[in-house]
């Protein structure tokens, strides 16, 4: 049961049940991983519920599973978010996809000043779907019970202005404050932790000062400098093991 698989968005993960793939996942499953008939594999929801389900049908337009037993595994409290520049040479996608193998609730597109890469017009609906195609499909390969979501991107001023809705955390080699020693929420009813990663040249001085003003935290994770398609990933597992998920 080494492959998984997202079920379609109306289908109910309940024991006895029958759901059916059809699309990518249904030629994956017939051709790719030559499932057969009586074979087991797991199918997610992407919202927590993951089954083992048995194949009762299978061809490359239709693959039918029987339910076999469903797990439900709760989302992380507080969410873990990555607010991820756009970067050349495919770095940013680099940093999401590892960040959603680590665990992240949801990613954020931010367009900085220093950012190459630009998302405007039709440019800026693909990107947010080609993001959100690749952490569907690394929830999948690092088998998440929880697909992140990807938003529309934002600038630093829009980031600023909605500081209160978040616990956020700026990545920066030059802070004083190490990110183990950040003060943070884990209470029920905490906000949300966000990470916010600048692109390749870095946030600009008014960028990270009007974050801060906001009510951010600056923070470094070493002595070194992390490329931007490293630092969030390593920052979200040590967050997951200070915010106790791990």
């Amino acid at each position: 049961m080494a492959h998984f698989y997202l079920a379609p968005a109306a289908s109910r993960l309940i024991a006895g049940e029958t759901i059916v793939l059809t699309g990518d996942e249904a030629r994956h499953a017939a051709k790719a991983a030559r499932l057969r008939v009586g074979e087991r594999i797991l199918v997610g929801d992407g919202r927590g519920a993951i089954a083992q389900a048995e194949a009762s049908q299978v061809d490359p337009t239709e693959v039918h599973l029987v339910v076999v037993s469903v797990t439900h595994t709760e989302a992380d409290t507080p969410g873990l978010w990555l607010i991820q520049s756009l970067a050349k040479s495919g770095r940013d996608e680099q940093a999401i996809e590892a960040a959603t193998e680590v665990g992240v609730t949801g990613v954020i597109p931010l367009q900085a000043e220093r950012c190459v890469v630009r998302w405007k017009g039709e440019k800026l609906d693909a990107g947010v779907t080609r993001w959100q195609r690749i952490v569907t499909e690394a929830s999948k390969q690092a088998i998440q019970p929880h697909t992140p979501r990807v938003t529309a991107p934002v600038t630093i001023d829009e980031l600023a202005a909605d500081a209160s809705s978040w616990q956020l955390i700026v990545l920066d080699h030059r802070a004083e404050t190490r990110l183990a020693d950040v003060a943070l929420d884990v209470s029920e009813e905490a906000a949300p932790v966000a990470v916010v990663v600048g692109p390749e040249g870095g946030l600009s001085e008014g960028e990270r000062g009007a974050l801060e003003a906001a009510g951010a935290t600056v923070a470094k994770m070493g002595p070194g400098v992390l490329r931007t398609s490293s630092a969030g990933p390593i920052a979200i597992a040590l967050l997951h093991q200070r915010l106790g998920h791990w």
